[in-house]
């Protein structure tokens, strides 16, 4: 345990100096903190259920003022392609008070491209989102959609196995059916170490804009994970590492 402990304190040190570099280049003056904990069960070689908890500071890196709670169940088409459904619960906080409340429905697909040791993922999602302003009592419904393009490169190892560094990065869009209908975008690069085939832990700089009728919003966050994962299955190990969502 105190490798595991270490091992963590290094990442996270490692962790705010690649976000200061990011945020120097950016020319950025507002630091958020972004922190997940995941969880995934693989059944048998084709069905798994996933589990993940959020904590975002958006405004102060000091101050949580976002959450979520999801989850869902995912089917293995064959290797290289999975189906998922999911669902969740979001919310967001304005001066230490709920402002927002959000119930989501999510159909997604991942294909899966394998170059030597690179392993690509192309993620598509459909969500259909429930709104309530706290404030004002208002309900409002919006769908979106999302594309991610994610690498993971394991750097000692083959395959993302036991005690295995690995670098990681993505891309994602994000598009709605209203104005402006491009909503999002999010670029990560992030490390981190499977330690076993139960826990690994990852961190990296992520860059959000976000786009409305009243102007651009850009963050900077500083992104921890920690993934835990059981599999009771006799497959190659090929472990997946969950990634900013």
């Amino acid at each position: 345990m105190n490798v595991v402990f270490d091992y963590l304190c290094i990442v996270k040190k490692l962790g705010f100096v690649f976000l200061f570099l990011g945020i120097f280049a950016f020319g950025q003056d507002h630091l958020s903190g972004f922190n997940m904990m995941s969880f995934t069960y693989k059944m048998n070689p084709k069905w798994m259920a996933y589990v993940e908890l959020q904590a975002r500071a958006r405004r102060d890196y000091t101050v949580i003022d976002y959450y979520e709670t999801k989850g869902g169940i995912g089917y293995n088409l064959n290797k290289n392609n999975q189906a998922f459904v999911g669902l969740g619960r979001y919310g967001t906080y304005e001066k230490m008070k709920i402002s927002q409340e959000e119930f989501r429905l999510w159909l997604q697909y991942t294909f899966t491209q394998r170059f030597g040791r690179l392993k690509l993922d192309h993620r598509g999602r459909a969500e259909h989102r429930f709104f309530y302003a706290s404030q004002t009592g208002e309900h409002t419904e919006a769908n979106r959609f999302r594309y991610r393009l994610s690498a993971t490169l394991p750097i000692n190892k083959d395959k993302v196995q036991e005690k295995t560094f690995f670098v990681n990065a993505f891309e994602e869009l994000f598009f709605g059916s209203k104005d402006p209908n491009f909503k999002r975008n999010r670029t990560f690069a992030g490390f981190g170490y499977q330690f076993n085939h139960t826990l690994s832990a990852t961190t990296g700089y992520m860059f959000q804009r976000e786009f409305s009728t009243k102007g651009n919003d850009n963050f900077h966050f500083l992104y921890f994970a920690l993934n835990f994962t059981i599999d009771g299955t006799n497959d190659e190990k090929d472990i997946v590492i969950p990634m900013v969502d």
